[in-house]
């Protein structure tokens, strides 16, 4: 009997194990930020077609691209760990306080990786496959390893990675890239340096402790502002596009409309007086904002007005 309680401990201790090993690796794909490139790529699928996109086109998209940006992801943790450790915002993440190894995370990211790629590849077509390859070096690579120590303006030229989704759900249905897909892409590319600058702001000396050379850092809280303000004029007109280019109706513009007013007062607001607060929730609401738009870019699709 005492065995029988002795084997049962042991298996609930693996399965504890077990189920942790998930949780963390879970983790390294940045599950938010993975799920926000599939939302936008999924949109891009069904933009770039009036009826319905079909089911095994549709689950093999989504699971190729979720699985070639988790591994991006854990890419991307894996070349910056040692200063995920030093700042208070990724210190608790897994490889940081070592529940998983280096050799582990690099083993996972390149399985996950080359699954997603080969779903892609044979399940989808090979366009996609390599735009989605391009994507996963231009974040992983040349946005980590050389831009982002190197430049201030690193989410600036980096930010092209992270636009790519919607080309990659346009490629997907279409094979091909077309104006729509691209319009899609640059509404992201502008949204970027007003999003992540929002959060360089209020983590400033966190990133000058780990000596990147963010925006905040090199040129100062003043200069970060304007060129927020710049960036989000620049937003608020790329985001009008689609309708001015008759790919939308009335439904999306007046959700650009207010979405945008409400994003620029937000960023107005920090230009003229500047708070941690205040730019910790404009922040928040550039994700909400972004999610939103595209979402009434879909609405907008299936129920024109």
């Amino acid at each position: 009997m005492e065995k029988v309680f002795l084997g049962n401990g042991a298996l609930t201790m693996q399965l504890s194990n077990f189920s942790s090993s998930i949780k963390n690796f879970y983790a390294l794909c940045k599950p938010r930020v993975t799920a926000l490139i599939v939302f936008t790529a999924v949109i891009g699928m069904f933009m770039a077609t009036p009826g319905m996109v079909p089911w095994p086109l549709l689950i093999a998209t989504t699971i190729g691209v979720a699985f070639s940006s988790g591994a991006a992801a854990a890419f991307n943790c894996l070349i910056e760990h040692k200063i995920d450790a030093v700042m208070a915002r990724t210190r608790g993440r897994p490889l940081p306080t070592g529940q998983v190894s280096n050799l582990e995370t690099t083993v996972f990211a390149t399985i996950l990786g080359s699954m997603g790629l080969a779903i892609l590849y044979f399940y989808v077509n090979p366009l996609t496959m390599w735009l989605t390859f391009g994507t996963f070096v231009g974040y992983a690579v040349i946005y980590t390893v050389f831009l982002k120590p190197a430049t201030p303006m690193n989410i600036v030229i980096g930010g092209a990675s992270g636009a790519m989704p919607p080309i990659l759900g346009w490629a997907a249905v279409n094979n091909n890239i077309a104006p729509e897909s691209l319009i899609m892409f640059l509404i992201i590319f502008a949204w970027t340096p007003p999003h992540f600058w929002s959060l360089a702001l209020y983590r400033r000396e966190e990133y000058a402790k780990v000596g990147m050379p963010m925006l905040p850092v090199t040129h100062g809280e003043a200069f970060t502002l304007l060129h927020m303000l710049l960036y989000t004029v620049i937003l608020v007109a790329v985001a009008f596009m689609p309708y001015g280019l008759g790919m939308s109706g009335l439904i999306y513009l007046v959700s650009a409309i207010i979405l945008n007013g409400i994003f620029l007062k937000y960023v107005i607001s920090l230009y003229l007086k500047y708070s941690d607060d205040l730019a910790k929730r404009t922040f928040k609401f550039s994700i909400i904002y972004l999610s939103l738009i595209f979402a009434a870019l879909l609405v907008d699709h299936y129920w024109k007005l």
